[in-house]
């Protein structure tokens, strides 16, 4: 695992963010479920923090998220908080993503609380990146909706950007 791979999705948040307008960010859309691409970003930002959080601590808590409607509402303070992010992503060493970490996050429906693994930050940002991808999926339906442009790859899973090269040089 490489940290500049947490780095380069938020990275990709920031130019998705700078290719859109604040009306474009908030709009619930009915065929998205009334969902925003706001609020699907925030959603991968509180992972991130968590993630970050859990750097510091040892405990990534993927339930605790902050839930700040601010990250949804305003696209502006939404990038801040990439660029910070992106920040200390690029401050990580690949002798970082070793440590040892606890994970906890609510797996079951019926579950009063969540489920802990032990786990390590390596395998964390693996985690975030995916999720962070299969959201990025999801928005870029919404800006597709929205006539909104996407940059090249965004919301693809790098294996498949790698796939589709491949094939297309063979």
């Amino acid at each position: 695992m490489n940290p500049a791979a947490v780095a380069d999705i938020l990275r990709r948040g920031e130019v998705l963010l700078g290719a859109m307008g604040d009306d474009q960010y908030i709009r619930k859309l009915p065929a998205a479920y009334h969902a925003s691409i706001g609020g699907h970003y925030r959603h991968c930002l509180d992972h991130f923090t968590a993630f970050f959080d859990g750097m510091a601590s040892g405990a990534i808590d993927y339930d605790a998220r902050a839930r700040d409607p601010r990250l949804e509402n305003d696209r502006t303070f939404a990038l801040a908080l990439t660029r910070d992010l992106r920040g200390k992503a690029e401050a990580m060493t690949p002798g970082d993503l070793s440590r040892p970490v606890t994970a906890r996050c609510k797996v079951g429906y019926e579950d009063a609380g969540g489920t802990e693994a032990a786990s390590t930050l390596g395998r964390e940002a693996m985690f975030c990146i995916s999720h962070a991808v299969h959201h990025h999926a999801l928005i870029g339906v919404m800006c597709s909706l929205m006539d909104v442009p996407l940059p090249d790859g965004f919301g693809v899973a790098p294996s498949t950007l790698r796939h589709r090269e491949s094939a297309r040089g063979a």
